[in-house]
């Protein structure tokens, strides 16, 4: 089994599209996984769990209105 990769914050950032405030709010609320300590100021992300949490969000759908004929 090949190893869990880790994942910096820049990195992170790039492959969800969130900003570094939206990534610390929602890992404090649980709603994205939390950071691995990797040393006293280092921190990062186990890549499969970031890519279950990319799984797990809804298509954004964008709705149009209907032509007028």
């Amino acid at each position: 089994m090949e190893p869990d990769r880790i994942i910096r914050r820049p990195e992170l950032l790039r492959i969800t599209g969130l900003s570094r405030a939206t990534v610390y709010r929602q890992c404090k609320e649980g709603a994205f996984p939390a950071p691995v300590q990797l040393g006293p100021n280092s921190v990062g992300w186990l890549e499969s769990e970031v890519q279950e949490w990319i799984g797990s969000r809804e298509r954004a759908t964008l709705l149009r209105a209907p032509e007028e004929s």
